[in-house]
């Protein structure tokens, strides 16, 4: 058994009074001693961690060199959230233990000055945890720009509420308090009858959540301003309040709808939750210093129309921006339309960062102008049986079918029954294909009155569509796999299973057909 280390001899006196002094000023010198040295060699210790000292040549295992010539003795060092603490202990040299209620923590950080403990504290609800490893890069920019844009939003809410107390008749006493409460009662009901209505567009708000996003940014302020022409017309509150209702709160479906799949998309790992309520946090801090300033503004009495203009001005392009800086993973008809038409023409398929910036955010997913039609109806396609049986020899070990109307100039995909997610894949692909080789084949020439119909649309001579729609198949069978292998590089694909995550295009699926 080793021995216990020398303890500090002390001169005995008879005062009981001074022995107490002694021992406390003693305990005060060397707690100072101690801390001086530790701080200027901080252990190694984990995020939240604990060590000992090695129990085989030190008493009980806890005494450190820096210790052996006094009375407390190191037990363990700690760090959490960032700050070290070590603990020791006053050993008592009689029985070779440690003196009964002398255990102490010491810490090891000098005090952070005030104004980094501000930041520590603005960083605790702005940022998620492990910031910056634990979001993507995208993250920063978008809550930039969305802290930007409802900094807008809070000041306009200033002055479309107050218009709207005016309109109603509450700072004027024109209309009895029952009055108000029944027109004011109106105009939620109505805006929550708008919110359910839209609630039916159901999964357009996965594979096309950009484009709504901005929409219903867009209607937010379009109810913005009817609520302001409240002022110009209050006879017409009460219709022009509800029609502003439903319009904000569609808006509201869709700013809530489509949150997740964009937080999701900055989470690294499993922190949805934490990014989630550290991106509504930052949200309504600029709401409250919108809303503040507003009402600074509102006392001078500005002219309605200009800070309308120059608010929705700075709302609209910062929601621009905030869906712009947003970096999905998946395809969706406008990203994938990026990818293909990046492939063709230069044969590289775009990275996520640059396909996602690419992207047509006003390509909003009910405007029917499309020039590729994906899992459309047989009736859409052909229009006449002829035309289907000249192209149908070709996809007949295909799952799906693709072909181009003369009389609408859209490429048409049809999805045999059975069509799994490759096919489908495939089957956009290819449409593209077909698209992108008519174009440069008319491109160059000019067009007689046969060859060109209604607007841009291209009349193909079904001849001339046979040995095009023939071409095409070739360079799908040869390009498609180069295309899947390049877009798996890219993180558009899973490289696994090489099928287009579930979103896909948002295909009708109900329109899958088979031949009889």
């Amino acid at each position: 058994m080793v021995p216990p280390p020398p303890s500090i001899n002390l001169k005995k006196s008879s005062n009981p009074a001074a022995v107490a002094a002694q021992d406390a000023r003693l305990l005060v010198r060397e707690t100072m001693r101690i801390s001086a040295g530790l701080a200027s060699a901080p252990p190694d210790c984990g995020n939240v961690s604990t060590s000992v000292a090695g129990s085989d040549t030190r008493k009980l295992g806890l005494v450190e060199d820096e210790f052996v010539s006094s009375s407390l003795r190191l037990i363990c060092c700690e760090e959490f959230d960032g700050r070290r603490w070590q603990y020791v202990a006053e050993s008592d040299s009689a029985s070779g233990t440690f003196k009964k209620g002398s255990f102490r923590a010491l810490t090891l950080q000098t005090p952070r000055a005030p104004l980094d403990e501000l930041m520590s504290f603005v960083r605790s609800y702005v940022v998620p945890e492990g910031f910056p490893d634990s979001v993507t890069p995208s993250y920063v920019p978008y809550m930039t720009w969305r802290a930007l844009k409802h900094f807008f939003g809070g000041a306009m809410g200033v002055f479309t509420t107050q218009t709207l107390l005016n309109s109603v008749g509450v700072s004027r006493n024109r209309a009895t308090p029952g009055a108000v409460a029944i027109n004011w009662i109106l105009k939620d009901g109505a805006g929550r009858v708008g919110k359910m209505l839209f609630a039916r567009q159901g999964k357009k708000f996965d594979y096309d959540l950009k484009q709504l996003r901005f929409a219903g940014d867009l209607l937010m302020e379009l109810g913005a301003g009817v609520e302001l022409a409240t002022a110009a017309a209050p006879h017409l509150f009460l219709p022009l309040a509800c029609a502003a209702n439903v319009t904000k709160n569609v808006a509201a479906v869709t700013s809530t709808s489509t949150r997740t799949p964009i937080y999701k998309a900055f989470a690294r790992g499993e922190n949805i939750g934490d990014v989630t309520a550290k991106g509504e946090c930052v949200g309504n801090i600029a709401d409250l210093l919108g809303t503040g300033m507003s009402i600074l503004i509102s006392r001078r009495n500005p002219s309605l129309v200009t800070t309308f203009a120059l608010l929705s001005c700075g709302y609209v392009l910062s929601s621009y921006q905030e869906v712009k800086s947003v970096v999905l993973h998946t395809l969706n008809r406008a990203r994938f339309n990026v990818a293909v038409e990046s492939f063709l023409k230069t044969g590289h398929v775009p990275s996520l960062q640059e396909g996602n910036r690419n992207e047509n955010i006003f390509s909003f997913p009910w405007l029917k102008e499309r020039p590729v039609v994906l899992g459309s109806r047989f009736k859409d396609a052909f229009h006449d049986p002829g035309a289907y049986l000249a192209v149908e020899p070709f996809f007949e070990r295909e799952r799906y079918l693709v072909t181009y109307n003369p009389s609408k100039g859209k490429v048409y995909a049809l999805l045999k029954d059975q069509a799994k997610s490759d096919d489908i894949l495939k089957a956009a692909f290819h449409a593209h294909v077909l698209l992108h080789f008519i174009h440069s084949t008319y491109e160059g020439r000019t067009l007689s009155q046969k060859e060109r119909k209604d607007g841009d649309s291209i009349n193909v001579p079904a001849s001339e569509l046979e040995a095009h729609i023939s071409e095409s198949c070739k360079i799908v069978s040869t390009s498609f796999g180069i295309f899947k292998h390049k877009a798996a590089e890219q993180r558009w694909i899973e490289s696994t299973s090489l099928i287009v995550n579930v979103i896909l295009l948002g295909l009708p699926q109900k329109y899958s057909w088979k031949r009889f």
